[in-house]
């Protein structure tokens, strides 16, 4: 996928959680010329001071947290969990309306703002 979206020689950022914090994925990346904002391991991370110390580093892990907490919420508040439908069509509707429900449950602290 990674080569996919690469239109040229540039350097690309991929972003990912803790489960790809292993030698081999982070060796590839930059192999192929890409900054591996990985969430690094508390112990044992292949992710060390040469990316972690870039500004561009907590700002990638900062949008990752706020992607995961709209899945996170549905997960816990909608029906993204525990689905009974069954089709892809069907069930990409219904998580589309959760991520709908989840922009429209934010609005108010928007409009506050």
């Amino acid at each position: 996928m990674i080569d996919r979206c690469r239109p040229g020689d540039h350097t690309i950022t991929v972003g990912a959680d803790k489960g790809y914090d292993i030698a081999d994925f982070v060796a590839q990346l930059r192999a192929m010329n890409a900054r591996p904002h990985v969430a690094s391991k508390l112990k044992g991370s292949t992710i060390n001071g040469r990316t972690t110390r870039h500004a561009a580093y907590k700002v990638s892990q900062q949008k990752r947290e706020r992607i995961e907490e709209a899945f996170d919420w549905g997960k816990t508040v909608c029906t993204v969990a525990r689905t009974v439908l069954r089709g892809l069509d069907r069930v990409a509707f219904q998580f589309t309306l959760n991520m709908a429900a989840y922009n429209l449950a934010g609005l108010p602290k928007l409009l506050a703002g």
